[in-house]
């Protein structure tokens, strides 16, 4: 079935908007679209319904990581929280050269992503079930990747905690956050100098077709993180650094 010309021209429309040409992509779209349709009707993935729900605020919301110049390279990208794979599948289908691991706590969501890279023929996509606390700890994914990425996953304080003892030195973690951004970034600094993270930039900029704003918190990683962090799961969110 794939996505109908209306959602076609949402998507070429928007990605241009994002300074993207996505016309070599629209059949893995169309693919994507369909599979998460039909997954949906069997189980809850996404709470997103319309094809233009799911084009704008999945697709392109993803694919607002684009805008920034990190992504440009065979970088280890993290997909932290990656849901039903975004953004990881979005960068993963425009950005073939990347590699993407895409991180879960729910089994049901990773078996999707695994069945989507599967169908969608991605080499170099690697699911992940588990909690972030505790994989962050082993020595394999221990400050082993170049960027990692989260789409509204928890509060910064929480995030910047899971997320930045994954990324290697000199890397970045990336956050996809809404309008509601300030209140987040200004007490950072105090978990920033705990876990090893440099000064956060915030990019703004404004979704298409929703005309909805979106910031991309960025924080480099300058210093090693120390072994006791992140703690056990579930304390990060009981007791946030900052």
């Amino acid at each position: 079935m794939g996505l109908s010309p209306k959602g076609v021209r949402l998507l070429l429309e928007g990605g241009r908007a994002l300074g993207l040409d996505l016309e070599a992509h629209l059949s893995a779209f169309s693919r994507l679209y369909d599979l998460l349709m039909e997954a949906n009707l069997r189980t809850n993935l996404t709470a997103l319904r319309t094809e233009e729900e799911v084009v704008v605020k999945h697709f392109l919301d993803s694919l607002t990581l684009l805008t920034l110049p990190l992504f440009q390279g065979a970088w280890r990208v993290l997909d932290l929280g990656t849901g039903a794979g975004f953004p990881g599948l979005p960068l993963k289908i425009v950005r073939p050269e990347l590699e993407v691991t895409l991180l879960d706590a729910t089994k049901k969501k990773v078996a999707f992503v695994a069945h989507a890279v599967e169908a969608l023929g991605l080499k170099g996509a690697y699911p992940l079930w588990g909690r972030a606390e505790e994989l962050a700890h082993l020595p394999e994914h221990r400050e082993a990747y170049h960027r990692v990425v989260a789409r509204a996953v928890a509060p910064l304080c929480v995030l910047v905690e899971l997320g930045l003892p994954f990324v290697a030195l000199g890397g970045y973690m990336v956050a996809q956050k809404g309008p509601r951004v300030a209140e987040e970034v200004a007490p950072l600094p105090r978990a920033l100098a705990l876990l090893g993270g440099g000064l956060v930039t915030v990019h703004s900029l404004v979704l298409p077709v929703a005309q909805e704003e979106r910031n991309l918190v960025v924080v480099p990683k300058e210093a090693s993180t120390p072994a006791r962090y992140p703690r056990r799961p579930g304390v990060p969110e009981k007791n946030p650094l900052c």
